[in-house]
This record gives C-alpha cells, sequence and structure tokens, in this order.
C-alpha cells in the first residue's frame, strides 16, 4: 500500500510539472468587461476583475463586490475565495502585497490592456 502512495505521490507531482499554469488562475484589474479593456490603476476600487485560465482563456468576468470601499484586503480574500494566484493591476500598495502573498497570490503589476498583461505573464511562466 505504501509503494502505492508513493508512486502516486509521485505522479501528481510530475503531472504539476508537466503542465504549468494548468491550475494557475489570473484575475485582471479591469475598467471595462472586455480583454481589451486598460488594466485598473489599484485592484481595490476596480470596476471589474477578468479572470483567465493558465492558458489565457477568459473564463469569468466578475463585477468588483468592493469597488465602492472595504479596501484591497476585502478584496484579496474574495479573490484568493475564487480560487486566484496572480492579480494584476499597475500598482499594488505594500500591506496588499503581504497580504495577498500569505494567500498564494502573486501581485504583478502593468500598465496596458487586459489582454497584453495576461500575454505577458503567459510569456513569463
Amino acid at each position: 500500500m505504501k509503494v502505492i502512495s508513493a508512486v502516486l505521490v509521485v505522479l501528481f507531482m510530475v503531472s504539476s510539472l508537466a503542465f504549468p499554469g494548468e491550475k494557475e488562475k489570473i484575475a485582471v484589474a479591469s475598467n471595462d468587461k472586455t480583454p481589451t479593456a486598460s488594466v485598473s490603476k489599484q485592484a481595490g476600487p476596480s470596476p471589474f476583475f477578468l479572470i483567465f485560465d493558465g492558458k489565457g482563456k477568459l473564463i469569468e468576468t466578475i463585477a468588483n463586490p468592493y469597488k465602492e470601499g472595504g479596501g484591497g484586503i476585502a478584496v484579496a480574500d474574495f479573490l484568493a475565495g475564487n480560487g486566484v494566484t496572480v492579480v494584476v493591476a499597475e500598482e499594488f500598495g505594500n500591506r496588499i502585497v503581504e497580504v495577498m502573498k500569505g494567500k498564494g497570490i502573486r501581485a504583478i503589476a502593468f500598465k496596458g490592456s487586459v489582454e497584453a498583461a495576461v500575454k505577458k505573464i503567459l510569456q513569463t511562466n
């Protein structure tokens, strides 16, 4: 039984390496609902989050329930609850970066369109 368990663990680890980005979920803070929109200055008050899978496919557009207030920490909790692993905005404060890091979320600063941000992330992974 221990041998089977060890083999399954090794297979799981190898499959994770073979398919990088498969489990990645990218949330881009956006000023509008489409990938051609510009990346929002900050994630907290961003009107929308466009969610992409690890291959760059748009899987969901979410209206930010905290855009009128609640702060970046509430947004970090919300995104973590949605399985997000990467958040993109033009800029981030030090505190929110630390909170996201504690939740296993990477913060990436990018200025430009949502689609350009996703392309850049996929090229660097």
